[in-house]
């Protein structure tokens, strides 16, 4: 089994600073309600627990490269 390496840090009430071998990222949201994540590999991500037996929703953004 491969090893891997990834680091959560609560930098405040809401607000997690994400570590990974390849890049970082920023969380912020609760627990309850939607939870946004920006990394620095340049994708959004906006989360959400759903009630009932409908569990999470996630919409992801890459970041468009011109060329």
């Amino acid at each position: 089994m491969p090893l891997t390496f990834r680091k959560s840090f609560r930098i405040l009430p809401g607000v997690r600073l994400n570590i990974n071998k390849k890049s970082w990222s920023i969380t912020t949201g609760r627990k309850n309600g939607p939870r946004h994540t920006r990394s620095s590999t340049g994708r959004r991500t906006t989360s959400m627990d759903l009630p009932g037996p409908f569990g999470w929703r996630r919409t992801t953004r890459s970041r468009r490269t011109s060329g």
